[in-house]
């Protein structure tokens, strides 16, 4: 059964820094994708980014250029590093993962199956 378990947040200034880790347990195909979603209270979600068994990425338009998403193969990890974070970046951000499915643009981690509890990300001004 596929899990994810992110890991990572925290409180950050504007301009600073934070990286996101999810492990990933149970992938069974070699076809997969994994990705980042947010939301705030009161707001729809938000598909952050993605990326693919291949290492292919997608990115929110307003994220892209500051976030990285990534994943280690081996380690079955994946990663989104955020860069130059701005207080609009404030949000709960859940790590989701999916198999045989669509993995593009970044709001098609919507519809992953598999989703984590999520991790607040809160970045003051």
């Amino acid at each position: 059964r596929l899990q994810v378990v992110e890991s990572g947040g925290g409180s950050v200034q504007a301009g600073e820094s934070l990286r996101l880790s999810c492990a990933v347990s149970g992938l069974s195909y070699s076809h997969y994708c994994m990705g980042w979603y947010r939301q705030v209270p009161g707001k729809e979600r938000e598909g952050v980014a993605t990326i693919d068994s291949e290492d292919h990425a997608s990115y929110l338009d307003s994220v892209s250029g500051r976030f990285t998403i990534s994943q280690d193969h081996a380690m079955k990890t994946l990663y989104l590093e955020m860069s130059r974070l701005k207080p609009e970046d404030t949000a709960m951000y859940y790590c989701a993962a999916d198999e045989f499915t669509i993995c593009h643009p970044a709001e098609a981690v919507l519809e992953f199956e598999t989703r984590g509890q999520g991790t607040q990300v809160t970045v003051s001004s």
